[in-house]
């Protein structure tokens, strides 16, 4: 079984990466121009108590996530949330490279309104593949950011600066929420593809037997199957339908339902575990929630 670096601290992490000590305890900046030699890591798998944005401009290589690795364009932004494993394939970093990692504690944010609201940022939980790619504009807006970060924690630390660093951060991730909407809004044709593999998937679910073997599809399970991350999924279809993936299953499941309930002469509760339910009172609640009224009482008024 292969050896996973299991990073806690931002201190193991300068020194794992050959970088002086941090200036401050929960929150680095490491600029890929200065890493020594970040071959001698290439095929390691680290897994990290610590949040990450890491921006490639100027390295060619792969990142892994989990199971799958993929290839950098310029100017690619990545995010990685604590638990999350990881793997560098880089090959070379240019001596003007302007790449850079930045890394954040959960303790740094803990007692902030960030530290309550940062799992809103779904794109911590998406897969490298789902990448946000940049503008020159954008990369320089974020990275101006970084650098006021860096500033900030390298001149004396006073009362007023772990406020700052927290504000320069959420800032980056309001502006990579911006981003993203632009990156969905710009790949719509694309995205519309997905949103019809997406209802194909549903119909070709629903069309066999695994509602009764598997229950109803689960958005991890719709993603899968699309090679896309649970989070990605549920956030291209809000973009393209103003409703997420399981919105989609959810009315999916409803219509069939309806269907059902007016096209046959099944009990509610065949139709619920035909449907994928494991008890018929959920299903009950479920299209009650959905057309405020039971499946009987639909059944009767149609």
């Amino acid at each position: 079984m292969e050896d996973i670096f299991h990073i806690k601290s931002i201190t193991e992490a300068n020194k794992l990466f050959g970088m002086p000590p941090p200036k401050h305890p929960l929150v680095s900046v490491m600029w890929a121009k200065d890493f020594p030699d970040f071959n001698r890591y290439k095929g390691v798998k680290f897994n990290t108590d610590l949040f990450m944005i890491s921006l490639k401009d100027g390295i060619t290589g792969s990142m892994g996530y989990g199971r799958n690795s993929y290839d950098f364009n310029e100017g690619t932004l990545i995010f990685s949330k604590p638990n999350q494993v990881m793997s560098s394939e880089e090959k070379n970093i240019e001596d003007n490279s302007k790449g850079w990692m930045l890394l954040f504690h959960p303790d740094l944010i803990r007692k902030s309104e960030l530290g309550s609201t940062i799992s809103n940022y779904t794109f911590f939980d998406y897969e490298v593949h789902e990448a946000l790619h940049l503008s020159d504009e954008e990369q320089e807006t974020i990275t101006e950011l970084i650098h006021k970060i860096e500033k900030e924690y390298n001149q004396n630390i006073d009362k007023h600066s772990q406020k700052l660093i927290i504000s320069n951060i959420e800032l980056i991730l309001d502006y990579c929420m911006r981003y993203y909407d632009r990156q969905f809004y710009v790949r719509t044709n694309l995205n519309q593809d997905h949103v019809s593999e997406f209802e194909h998937l549903l119909k070709e679910y629903f069309a066999s037997e695994k509602p009764s073997e598997l229950g109803l599809p689960s958005v991890r399970y719709c993603g899968e199957a699309l090679n896309m991350s649970p989070n990605y999924l549920s956030d291209l279809l809000k973009k393209e339908t103003g409703k997420n993936a399981k919105d989609h299953i959810y009315a999916f499941v409803v219509n069939k339902a309806k269907n059902r309930l007016l096209g046959t002469t099944n009990s509610i509760s065949e139709i619920a575990y035909d449907l994928g339910f494991e008890y018929p009172q959920h299903f009950s609640k479920l299209f009650k929630s959905k057309t405020g009224m039971s499946p009987a009482k639909y059944r009767s008024m149609n």
